[in-house]
């Protein structure tokens, strides 16, 4: 018998309690409800998949979960590689996949399976930000039989779920607003010679002008409200970005640095050292 509701009355953190205690098999689909300035207003459903009380599957309607896409989305191969073995496999299944990686010399056995329980997890870690939305559980469903699966332990994935909780509603009181541009500080409070950003970091200040919201820079690389709001949190927290005025009028969406735009390390201070000398 299937189990349904709402968010509001159960929580994923309830949910998946149960699954675990239960040590429940099936799948848990999930979709958000469209609510202004929440984090799952314009979140896509989920599905995740559990075999007696652990997490072994996840994926977001519309979104790729091929192993290789997924690999790319975590970092572990490049979108090159990813091409190459897509073009060289006769099979699309992530066996086939993960044994052409392995040959390759790309990943090793460790790699993939480090890489698939990364995306696994920051998977599930979203839907601890949704407040609202609609659930079916589904008792003896499995993945699909092409999927890798790896197992996690839900005890684990509750405790992270609870503090990115509570994380994402400091987010969003630190950051309230995301139809705002960012500026760089006229007064940089960090000492510019220490700063080691993330690879995030340096791609948002990439599209840093007075036209460029911070909610459309996000929606560009594919980050949703709470990985936006931490990129952005982290830069003030250097000391090197401001919350610029609101724009008014509607901006176009941010284009794609042209070749020989991305600002490197060196550029970066430069630009700072010459708001701190105005």
């Amino acid at each position: 018998m299937a189990l349904k509701g709402n968010l509001r009355d159960f929580s994923i953190h309830q949910l998946l309690n149960l699954i675990n205690l239960a040590h429940k098999t099936g799948a848990l689909a999930v979709t958000p409800e469209a609510l202004p300035n929440r984090a799952n207003g314009h979140a896509a459903p989920a599905s995740l998949f559990f075999r007696e009380g652990r997490l072994i599957h996840a994926s977001f309607e519309g979104k790729s979960s091929r192993l290789t896409d997924i690999l790319v989305q975590v970092g572990r191969l490049t979108p090159e590689q990813a091409q190459i073995v897509n073009q060289r496999s006769r099979v699309d299944t992530d066996k086939e996949l993960g044994l052409l990686l392995i040959q390759s010399g790309y990943l090793t056995q460790n790699d993939i399976i480090q890489g698939v329980r990364g995306y696994l997890l920051e998977t599930v870690y979203q839907l601890f930000t949704w407040a609202a939305g609609e659930f079916r559980f589904e008792p003896n469903q499995l993945p699909p039989e092409e999927r890798i699966t790896v197992p996690l332990s839900l005890e684990n994935v509750i405790v992270e779920g609870n503090r990115r909780q509570q994380e994402w509603e400091r987010l969003r009181d630190e950051i309230p607003d995301l139809e705002v541009p960012l500026r760089f500080a006229e007064r940089p409070r960090t000492n510019l010679r220490d700063i080691s950003l993330t690879r995030e970091q340096w791609q948002v200040i990439s599209f840093i002008n007075a036209r460029n919201t911070i909610k459309q820079i996000g929606e560009y690389l594919g980050l949703d409200e709470y990985q936006i709001r931490r990129v952005v949190y982290g830069l003030k927290q250097n000391g090197l970005v401001e919350m610029a005025q609101p724009v008014r009028l509607e901006p176009p969406p941010p284009r794609a640095p042209a070749p020989g735009a991305k600002l490197s390390r060196g550029m970066l201070l430069r630009i700072i050292d010459g708001i701190r000398r105005r």
